[in-house]
C-alpha cells in the first residue's frame, strides 16, 4: 500500500509540474503609439521583466507577470521623455513599476486572451489583452495589443493635443 500511495504521489508531482510550463524571458520589448497634435509618436519601455509559467492546455493554471521601469519611457526626444517622467504623467520619482499581472485566461479563434490587472502610477484596472503564443518546444514568443485610455491611470489631463487612447504592443521572446 506504501509504493502505492508513494508512485500517485511521484505521478501527480509531475503532472502538476507539466501543468504550470515556466518560461523565461530572453529578449522582450514594450513599444506604444499615441496621438500627439494629430502626429502618431512612437515610444518604448525597457527593462521588461516577468514571470511566465504558460501551459496552452491548462490555462487554468497558468499565470503573467510582467512589469517595465517607468523612468526608461522613450519617444526619442529628451526633453519630452524627461516630461514624461514627472509627476504629472508618470510620476517615476513615486511609481518606478508599470505592471502587468494576469487574472485569467481563455483560448480566443486567433490565439489567446488574458485578463490583466495592470497598475500605472498606483491605479489598477483590468484590460483584456488579447495575445498569441508561438510554441516552438524549448522556446517561445508571446505577442499583444493593449489598447488603454490614459486617463484611467492619471497619466496626464484631459485636452485636445493629446490623444487619451494609447496603444501598446507586447513581444516577449521565452526559454524553458
Amino acid at each position: 500500500m506504501k509504493k502505492l500511495n508513494i508512485l500517485l504521489a511521484f505521478a501527480f508531482i509531475s503532472l502538476a509540474a507539466i501543468a504550470a510550463t515556466s518560461w523565461t524571458p530572453t529578449t522582450g520589448a514594450v513599444v506604444f503609439h499615441i496621438k500627439n497634435a494629430g502626429i502618431t509618436v512612437d515610444g518604448k519601455f525597457s527593462g521588461l521583466a516577468a514571470a511566465i509559467k504558460f501551459d496552452e492546455n491548462d490555462l487554468a493554471n497558468s499565470s503573467i507577470y510582467a512589469s517595465v521601469k517607468a523612468a526608461t519611457v522613450n519617444t526619442g526626444i529628451d526633453k519630452r521623455d524627461e516630461h514624461l517622467r514627472k509627476a504629472e504623467y508618470f510620476d517615476v520619482a513615486n511609481h518606478p513599476k508599470i505592471e502587468l499581472r494576469s487574472t485569467s485566461f481563455t483560448k480566443s479563434e486567433s490565439g489567446f486572451t488574458g485578463q490583466f490587472d495592470v497598475t500605472i502610477k498606483g491605479k489598477t484596472k483590468n484590460l483584456a489583452l488579447p495575445f498569441t503564443f508561438d510554441n516552438k518546444g524549448e522556446t517561445g514568443t508571446f505577442k499583444g495589443t493593449l489598447k488603454l485610455d490614459r486617463l484611467d491611470f492619471g497619466v496626464g489631463e484631459s485636452g485636445f493635443i493629446l490623444s487619451d487612447d494609447v496603444k501598446i504592443e507586447i513581444t516577449l521572446n521565452v526559454k524553458q
